[in-house]
């Protein structure tokens, strides 16, 4: 049975919210002339988007209705589930009422469902070209941190295996998971294995012993280095070369393919040097610039990744939600062309 997460699990400035200050200035406007009116109608407000999507954000909506309406026990609200895919025109959530409860927080909850939705999309998309390969999300630093916590549970909702952050794991109680940064290496001189076995000494024993093995250049060699000295405890290496580079273990391949960045020779290269050497257990994880399309290619043609860390692609495009009031008072009331369409899938919010 589906279950939708509490209000109570979501940070909101209710006070903020409730005053307006993230709402378009019309929503505030239409609400002081209803009441100032003392025209109260019940309406029903309808929200769907135009794409084949995942929709997420629900449970924060209904949290932002539940907790910031000026009367939220008087509205009815009916919902999907966060994870549902959707398809264009699906109505995903209703909120029947009197108008002026509720219009100042249009702007939020269409923002919460629009960009959670963007993630947990794209995220799916990503997670079914990997193949039931592990998909890591990185892209945090690309962002507002204040987006986090949110971005992160999207991303649980779209499939994603870890997530980067503290605050990317917080609504759903997941761990953040890391390997080592190029700051790290720089730390120690540029000696990887020096800086994987710092990480290693000091670093929690639950936590994979991944060494980022691109520093030089050269990520057969310093893959080798870094095996050789940790052995069985070094659990993973991972590939992260620029996209204007070519690694040295490529240059000899050049010619038929474009040899820049993490391209499908260097893990082979990789890959097959560790294997020569005994380290079959050692996995292959690769980051910097992938996406649906790239992961796709390397899955066609078998390229031996074994997890794929995903960053700003994961930001792409927008899917944009629409709320219109469909019903005054029981009867037709919106605009033409949005009619109600009545959703057999949605459930009540209790």
């Amino acid at each position: 049975m589906k279950q939708r997460l509490s209000p109570d699990l979501f940070h909101l400035p209710v006070e903020q919210i409730k005053n307006g200050f993230f709402s378009d200035s019309y929503f505030l406007r239409t609400q002081e002339i209803l009441v100032k009116d003392h025209h109260h109608p019940r309406v029903l407000m309808q929200v769907f988007q135009r794409q084949n999507a995942v929709v997420c954000g629900l449970d924060e909506a209904i949290a932002i209705i539940k907790k910031c309406a000026h009367d939220p026990d008087s509205l009815v609200i009916h919902a999907l589930y966060d994870g549902d895919q959707v398809e264009p025109w699906e109505t995903v959530l209703t909120i029947e009422g009197d108008l002026a409860n509720f219009s100042h927080l249009e702007t939020v909850y269409l923002g919460s469902l629009s960009r959670q939705s963007k993630i947990a999309t794209n995220v799916r998309r990503v997670v079914q070209a990997a193949n039931g390969k592990p998909v890591l999300f990185f892209p945090s630093r690309f962002d507002h941190y204040a987006v986090q916590a949110a971005d992160g549970y999207a991303a649980h909702i779209g499939g994603v295996f870890g997530v980067s952050t503290p605050a990317n794991g917080s609504i759903w109680g997941a761990e953040a998971l890391g390997t080592i940064p190029h700051a790290l290496i720089s730390a120690y001189a540029g000696d990887t294995v020096r800086a994987t076995k710092a990480f290693d000494a000091h670093t929690d024993r639950r936590i994979g012993r991944v060494a980022l093995v691109d520093f030089s250049n050269d990520c057969v060699a310093t893959a080798l280095a870094v095996a050789r000295e940790m052995g069985d405890t070094l659990s993973a290496v991972r590939l992260d070369t620029a996209d204007t580079l070519i690694d040295a273990s490529v240059l000899p391949y050049m010619g038929t393919f474009k040899p820049t960045g993490v391209c499908p020779q260097l893990v082979i290269n990789v890959r097959q040097a560790l294997d020569r050497e005994g380290f079959n257990h050692v996995k292959i994880m690769v980051s910097g610039g992938f996406n649906v399309e790239r992961i796709k290619q390397f899955e066609a043609t078998n390229v031996p990744v074994d997890v794929y860390a995903v960053g700003s692609s994961l930001f792409n495009d927008n899917i944009n939600f629409t709320a219109d009031v469909v019903m005054v008072d029981g009867k037709p009331g919106g605009k033409v062309g949005r009619m109600y369409r009545p959703n057999p899938r949605l459930s009540l919010v209790k």
